[in-house]
């Protein structure tokens, strides 16, 4: 059984950081590109981070460009997510996925992507 178990969201302030996790199991996760997406209320799902398995690609958001930065432990299994000076637009919840990798782009679309996490909460307040 494939699970993403995202933690580390939170209320912050504006300015503040916070790293968000993302452990694996259930697939073997250095053939996986790895996806961070947010979902802010009466929006629609975007990505805001995607890594290849090797971390040699990556994608962002042009609005957290600078902001964020996506990584990856292929030994922990685990994708992460730090973000810096942090907005109140990018409050959403924040969810992690996984997909195939078959091509060479990482792909932003959510409904390219199979495995998804239960997401996790970040409120940033001005």
């Amino acid at each position: 059984q494939v699970q993403l178990v995202e933690s580390g969201g939170g209320f912050v302030q504006a300015g503040d950081s916070l790293r968000l996790s993302c452990t694996v199991s259930g697939l073997t996760f250095g053939a996986y590109v790895m996806g961070w997406f947010r979902q802010a209320p009466g929006k629609g799902r975007e990505i805001v981070a995607g890594i290849n398995p090797s971390s040699t690609r990556t994608l962002y958001l042009d609005s957290v460009k600078g902001r964020f930065t996506i990584s990856r432990d292929n030994a922990k299994n685990t994708v992460y997510l730090q973000m810096s000076s942090l907005k109140p637009e990018d409050t959403a919840v924040y969810y992690c996925a996984a997909d195939l990798w078959v091509s060479d782009i990482v792909k932003s679309a959510a409904n390219d992507y199979e495995y998804w996490g239960q997401g996790t909460q970040v409120t940033v307040s001005s």
